[in-house]
């Protein structure tokens, strides 16, 4: 059963006001995203991903810290990664080729998440390209990648983390539920819905905390209004979700809440926000259109909750709370898609989708270097390879010395790579909240790269922590190294000397 739209869709005009253009735009931007799924751009939390499944692949029960040798448990270790290292269990595939495997279902998940909510708030089937392209398109004069973000440069960095299949379930559930709370449906369904926002919450946090305020939205804006038996129904749904939460056995979602250093890594999130998202501006118009015919429009409140949320993170210095800024952008995206057909006043029509299509090229403009991530650079026009972006090269010319479970000493860019091929670093390569002697372990490499670091204390921390390889510039003799290896970019890999 299909529930009726927030609002009745306009007349179908003779001509339609989206161009078969948006129809072909919407296919390169898929077929763009699928080519990127199976190149899979080396920026990014790539590395962190990889070490997770390695990590699984040879214990799945007790995996430790997926980079660096610590029994510690890791929000990383959720259902996505058990999942797909089983597959890589059965299967045999490597790590990369499973990755590969994870971006198309995760592509495949959202794709067709979007379909089925968009279908829930319109009758309008053109009205899905064209929020595509708004989720993909529609948000800034830079580009802006983050995981858990639907802009196409973060898709194209992102489409093979659990972040973009979480996103995915996310759309999938705002469907489900919409239609639940319609049909008014049996407790089996509404456990059902809370045992996969258990899944989104566990599979990516904050994306699962963007899931959650969509519900609230969903919830609060459902026609009519729910009966009693309904928010029973809810009620339980929510403790199913809670009780999954709970008993996952990988790590504590609740040690996360407050934990040191999350404000910090996400304070970015609130510098620059115009020229990151202020091509979503197209859509306020949208949106407050919609709530001028419905105060309890679901986009309207999904807007409202989410910008709540991120305004009170910003006040209070809980950085990490900007996280939930996809509940602001996703909202205006849609409502502006879906009111270029819902809307009873052509001029008002004509006026909203010029707008739209004029932000659409801007948006399509700033973010065309993602191509770069698909074709060669020698392939594309010069102001677009211009644009383009290098993947890193990896650290896979280590594999042939650096044996699985080696601890490299390593700086910070490379100590992200290198857990990908099973190594592990001195100090981790990304923020690890529940990793208690993480400052320390930062310390000591800090220490050991240090030019007035004496040659016997350089010993004492390699011995610390049992280093095996050393991964640095040309080093003096009689540093207690050998050099094995050279990289492409001029780095030295040298073996630590019993």
């Amino acid at each position: 059963m299909r529930t009726a739209p927030s609002a009745p869709d306009a007349p179908r005009p003779a001509r339609s006001l989206v161009p078969r253009a948006v129809w072909t735009a919407a296919a390169l931007s898929v077929l763009l995203l699928l080519l990127v799924s199976l190149r899979l751009p080396w920026i990014g939390d790539l590395g962190m991903h990889a070490a997770t499944l390695e990590r699984l692949r040879h214990d799945l029960v007790n995996p430790g810290n997926p980079l660096v040798d610590a029994d510690t448990p890791s929000p990383y270790y959720s259902p996505w990664a058990v999942f797909f290292a089983l597959v890589a269990d059965v299967s045999g595939a490597p790590t990369f080729g499973v990755l590969r495997a994870a971006a198309l279902v995760g592509l495949a998940v959202l794709l067709s998440g979007v379909w089925r909510f968009v279908r829930t708030l319109t009758e309008r089937t053109a009205a899905v390209p064209l929020a595509l392209l708004c989720l993909t398109l529609l948000w800034g004069t830079r580009v802006f990648a983050w995981s858990g973000f639907t802009g196409l440069g973060s898709l194209a960095l992102t489409v093979s983390y659990p972040s973009t299949l979480a996103l995915g379930l996310a759309f999938h559930l705002w469907a489900w539920l919409r239609r639940a709370l319609a049909a008014a449906a049996s407790w089996p369904v509404f456990l059902g819905l809370g045992l996969l926002w258990g899944t989104i919450v566990l599979v990516h946090q904050f994306t699962g905390v963007v899931a959650g305020l969509g519900v609230l939205a969903l919830v609060l804006g459902a026609r009519p209004w729910p009966p009693r038996a309904v928010w029973a129904r809810l009620a339980g749904g929510t403790a199913a979700a809670g009780a999954l939460v709970l008993a996952w056995p990988y790590y504590d979602l609740l040690a996360l809440w407050g934990a040191d250093g999350m404000d910090a890594i996400h304070r970015p999130l609130y510098r620059d926000t115009a020229i990151r998202f202020g091509l979503v501006a197209v859509g306020l118009p949208a949106l407050a259109a919609r709530w001028w015919r419905d105060r309890r429009d679901p986009l309207a409140l999904f807007f409202l909750l989410g910008l709540l949320v991120v305004a009170a993170g910003g006040i209070s210095g809980h950085y990490a709370w900007g996280r939930a800024l996809p509940a602001v952008l996703i909202p205006a995206q849609l409502a502006v898609a879906i009111e270029v057909f819902a809307a009873t006043r052509r001029w008002w029509r004509t006026t909203l989708a010029l707008l739209l299509a004029a932000a659409l090229a801007v948006g399509a403009w700033m973010q065309i270097g993602t191509l770069g991530y698909a074709v060669p650079h020698h392939w594309l026009p010069d102001p677009v390879a211009a644009k383009a972006r290098e993947p890193w090269h990896g650290y896979r010319w280590t594999t042939p010395w650096v044996r699985y479970g080696d601890v490299v000493m390593a700086r910070t860019f490379p100590a992200r790579q290198l857990p990908a091929h099973g190594a592990y670093t001195v100090a981790p390569g990304y923020p690890d909240v529940l990793l208690p002697d993480e400052r320390q372990r930062i310390a000591a490499t800090e220490r050991y790269y240090a030019e007035d670091t004496a040659a016997g204390e350089r010993a004492r921390i390699l011995a610390a922590h049992r280093v095996r390889w050393v991964l640095d510039g040309p080093r003096r003799p009689g540093d207690g190294l050998r050099e094995v290896a050279e990289g492409p970019n001029g780095e030295r890999l040298y073996r630590v000397v019993p």
